[in-house]
């Protein structure tokens, strides 16, 4: 059951389950990121695939967050999909490239990527991805613990995703 603060500030509370309640969790929190003004944000999956980010809101609400002193992290275990399903997205990337970091997680023996966003007062995990069920909220415990599992992977990570390629 959603509790008052979340309800005030628009960011669900609680567990989830179905596509439709992914997404929209997915857009209240980078509509809050851009009303709140929040410093960094994490966002992880294993591929991106079936994640909103090439959704005119999604642009709009990163373009509106977008700023001097921001941090936005990428991981995935790929992110091969994007040019074709996240256009939207990678033209943003593009123009701020400066605020991003895009890092890939994937080989043997390396840690599975987590399904979620973590910023430094809200979370989102999703602990099945295939069913799209998860938890969100701002518990200290289950951020701490979201954390953990990306800093598990970013300490295994490269850099990935580059703004631009060059050619010959």
């Amino acid at each position: 059951m959603p509790n008052d603060e979340s309800v005030a500030d628009g960011l669900p509370d609680g567990a989830f389950d179905g596509r439709r309640a992914f997404e929209a969790h997915v857009h209240a929190a980078l509509a809050a990121a851009a009303r709140e003004n929040w410093r960094e944000i994490v966002l992880a999956d294993a591929d991106f695939a079936d994640w909103p980010l090439g959704e005119r809101a999604t642009a709009e609400a990163l373009q509106a967050w977008s700023g001097a002193g921001r941090g936005f992290v990428m991981l995935a275990q790929r992110f091969d999909v994007f040019e074709r399903e996240h256009a939207r997205f990678v033209h943003w990337r593009r123009m701020w490239s400066h605020i991003i970091d895009c890092r890939a997680c994937d080989g043997p023996g390396l840690p599975q990527v987590p399904s979620g966003i973590w910023t430094s007062g809200w979370f989102l995990s999703r602990i099945d991805a295939q069913r799209v069920r998860g938890v969100c909220g701002r518990d200290p415990g289950g951020r701490r613990a979201l954390r953990e599992r990306l800093e598990e992977c970013l300490r295994h990570a490269r850099p990935a995703f580059p703004a631009t390629t060059l050619g010959l």
